[in-house]
């Protein structure tokens, strides 16, 4: 069952928000460069922010409706919610605060089930501290404790990690992924961080300039972008121009650069002749000592290496037609490969994980 249908419209000044959004149970993760309306959604859904027309339901409940004049109050319409400011009550204590939105139980009760979700978040014997005593990862995670404590079905978090150090957000990650299968939660995650993002969804949407430009499974959208913009959003460095040389029942040939690749996924319905635009993954570049060649197989020299410590990320130069292309790779098996003391190498793109799209224009606010 979808656990939220929102299709909303909100303007001010030259910004509009035109958004139409889906979400079951799992986690569905809002992805987007900072002030792409990602936030102002969560909050239109939440009941902190009227849209200036639309509707939203929450577990097949209408909250929303601008057509009918309906607005449920945010307490009305059974969501848990934390944003990006733990705003915590100053004159209750923490044990107060998570208790706040809990309704049923005697207070004994409602102040066990806040010390339950108070330690469950590492903060155990933190009831009666004040919220001005806190540090900012401390307060964030009472706000989350007091958007989880009244056991809504539907939770929304904008950029709730935000304020936390990596162990803590890891720990967090995992119990996010322990109460989606102990409740089956549905959680609406907003972030703008792209590690953060895979991680977390299930579903994932991007939304850019207050649109929508793609929504579904994690992997397809990552893996199969509809086009460039949504390709750079998420990382795909790897964005390349070409044209269709041929088409086969499953797959097409397309030519960059004077050197012709085997792309097995597309998106829309090139045809031979059209410009299109190609996306591969850096990660998803494999790096061969020279065996013998397979499809897709490109001689390439390393021209630039940066370092992060878990990876590194290598520049390879063609050594004849083709394109420059980006490498991210383990280090591990960066160091078994020896490609610090070797520069030639042949770089191999599976068919697969080439990926095809129709050629468009730069960007626009009105693109959907």
């Amino acid at each position: 069952m979808t656990a939220i249908d929102a299709a909303i419209r909100w303007h001010a000044g030259d910004f509009h928000l035109d958004v139409a959004l889906g979400a079951g149970p799992g986690v569905t993760v809002l992805f987007g460069p900072s002030g792409s309306g990602k936030s102002l959604t969560l909050r239109a859904v939440a009941g902190l922010l009227t849209p200036s027309e639309g509707r939203i339901a929450v577990d097949g409940r209408v909250v929303f409706d601008s057509a009918r004049g309906l607005d449920l109050p945010a307490h009305a319409r059974g969501i848990g919610y934390a944003g990006q400011r733990p705003a915590l009550f100053p004159h209750l204590s923490v044990g107060g605060n998570v208790a706040f939105g809990i309704r049923a139980g005697s207070r004994a009760d409602r102040a066990r089930t806040a010390a339950a979700w108070l330690a469950r978040l590492e903060l155990p014997g933190f009831e009666h501290r004040r919220p001005g005593s806190l540090s900012g990862g401390q307060a964030q995670r009472v706000a989350l404790a007091r958007a989880l404590a009244p056991g809504h079905r539907v939770l929304l978090l904008d950029e709730p990690f935000s304020a936390l150090d990596e162990s803590l957000r890891q720990g967090l990650r995992q119990l996010l992924a322990d109460l989606v299968q102990e409740r089956e939660l549905a959680i609406i995650f907003v972030t703008h961080d792209l590690r953060e993002a895979h991680l977390l969804a299930d579903q994932l949407v991007v939304i850019d300039r207050g649109r929508v430009l793609q929504a579904g499974p994690r992997d397809g959208v990552f893996r199969a972008p509809r086009h460039r913009r949504v390709a750079e959003l998420l990382g795909g460095t790897n964005i390349l121009a070409g044209r269709v040389v041929a088409r086969a029942a499953a797959s097409l040939t397309v030519s960059i650069d004077g050197w012709e690749a085997v792309a097995a996924s597309w998106h829309g319905d090139p045809q031979p002749g059209d410009a299109v635009d190609i996306v591969i993954r850096p990660e998803r570049v494999v790096i061969r000592r020279g065996e013998p060649a397979a499809t897709n197989t490109l001689p390439a020299r390393v021209r630039r290496e940066f370092d992060y410590g878990t990876n590194h990320t290598l520049e390879f130069e063609p050594l004849g037609p083709g394109p420059s292309l980006l490498v991210d790779l383990p280090s591990r098996p960066y160091d078994v490969l020896g490609i610090a003391a070797k520069k030639d190498w042949v770089l191999e793109l599976p068919p697969g994980d080439v990926h095809v799209m129709p050629a468009a224009p730069p960007f626009r606010a009105t693109t959907q």
